[in-house]
């Protein structure tokens, strides 16, 4: 009997991998020049990885023509989103949501409130509505790692504005659930009393308060069993190491069966599990995490870079044209956050100067959370507005997937450049000056 080979495949399984993979291994090669000297962050490489191996240059990747492409984004996202925000919760400094409690207090709620308002007036005037600002409304704990971590961030961003923005990015993913269940609410139930009802009990308290309480417990209880087992030796260092994103996914299964905002209890549990800072200090000489972080940052990105609709942002039949979407990211990215925090900076102590405000009113970029809150929008936007088999859907649930994803797309590319932009200017001004100072 014969004797065959086995035969090559070229699923699109094996493409993708073949792709993420050799992009971690080739971006290894030159990620310091990349990061330290050209200060490009991880997620704009990606992103242009993504968008060169997806549909509209290569093709190699193409998640449209998956099964359920709508849930594996869904899901994906938010593994990537809990263990951000776990980790996020884990290096925040001893104590910190208790000493900074005024500058969260302000960041997570009046400047919501108004990224959330103004979004929705910006796209309400050229298309829709607050279900799609409520997607946008929260920070991206992976793209504010460009300026809170690496040597940049280190040599020109005070600890104090670095730890804000960290806290923020990782509270605000999960706060962004109350805003959109407010739209949905309001969109969905014939009454606006029975809406707020609703969003108040179901929202605000099973949703919110019951995930926080959730994650507190789960923090501290693992904390000190975590303590105890080490104490004993009873724990080996690589369970120990891995013990954070373990405990995250963990969390997320868990809240995610009751139906509770499962980012957000990820934060609170990785606050209480490095209340004391002793995780911290036992794991800092090791970059375990660091290492798993950056793996599934830049796969992520690159599959975020692979589902951009192209096709979609020139579409009369939606009202959207290229100039539409270019003029909502130009007026989201310029007024969605910078005015309001420079507004508060008086009443936030982490907020030194106007310098500081300026800074962090400007990079608060969108990302994987707004990804995975456009998802969960279009599943509840598809309940409010049934549609008969075969029937397409309404052109409100549409819009969504190609609004955020070309904001997301937006704001990566600028709050990627960013920063290697300020250094130039800075250089440049640099030497004006001391051009000036020898001319003299």
């Amino acid at each position: 009997m014969p004797v065959n080979l086995i035969p090559g495949e070229f699923s699109p399984f094996t493409i993708a991998v073949a792709v993420l993979s050799g992009f971690i291994v080739f971006f290894g090669y030159i990620s310091m020049f990349l990061k330290e000297r050209l200060f490009l962050s991880e997620a704009f490489v990606a992103l242009l990885v993504g968008i060169i191996a997806g549909p509209l240059v290569s093709g190699g990747i193409n998640p449209y023509v998956w099964d359920d492409n709508d849930e594996i984004t869904k899901q994906l996202t938010r593994c990537i989103i809990a263990i951000q925000v776990m980790a996020v919760g884990i290096e925040l400094p001893k104590h910190y949501l208790k000493k900074e409690w005024l500058t969260m207090f302000i960041l997570l709620f009046p400047v919501m409130l108004f990224m959330w308002l103004i979004s929705g007036l910006f796209i309400y005037l050229l298309l829709e509505s607050l279900v799609i600002a409520a997607c946008i409304c929260p920070t991206d704990p992976i793209l504010a790692n460009s300026v809170v971590k690496g040597r940049f961030a280190e040599k020109h961003v005070p600890s104090h504005i670095r730890n804000a923005l960290s806290a923020e990015s990782g509270a605000n993913d999960g706060l962004g659930f109350p805003f959109l269940f407010l739209a949905i609410f309001l969109l969905g139930e014939d009454s606006v009393g029975v809406a707020i009802g609703k969003w108040v009990y179901e929202t605000c308290l099973f949703q919110i308060a019951l995930s926080c309480i959730i994650g507190v417990v789960v923090g501290y209880v693992a904390r000190k069993l975590l303590q105890w087992s080490e104490r004993h030796h009873l724990i080996d260092k690589p369970s120990f190491l891995s013990f954070a994103i373990a405990l995250s996914l963990f969390l997320m299964s868990m809240t995610g069966f009751s139906g509770s905002d499962d980012v957000l209890a990820c934060f609170a549990a990785g606050n209480a599990f490095s209340w004391d800072d002793w995780f911290r200090k036992e794991t800092e000489e090791a970059h375990f995490q660091d290492v798993i972080d950056m793996m599934l940052n830049l796969a992520i990105f690159v599959y975020i870079g692979a589902i951009i609709p192209w096709w979609s942002f020139h579409d009369p039949a939606l009202g959207l044209t290229p100039w539409r979407l270019v003029v909502i990211a130009i007026l989201i990215l310029l007024f969605r956050r910078l005015p309001v925090v420079i507004l508060f900076k008086p009443v936030m102590p982490a907020m030194k100067t106007y310098r500081e405000a300026v800074f962090s009113g400007w990079f608060g970029p969108m990302g994987v959370g707004a990804v995975f809150l456009s998802k969960i929008a279009k599943e509840e936007m598809e309940q409010v507005y049934p549609t008969a088999e075969g029937q397409p859907l309404p052109v409100a649930t549409q819009l969504i997937n190609p609004i955020v994803l070309f904001i997301v797309m937006s704001s990566v590319f600028i709050h990627g450049t960013t920063i290697p932009l300020f250094k130039l200017g800075k250089r440049i001004r640099s030497r004006t000056l001391s051009f000036a100072s020898t001319s003299s």
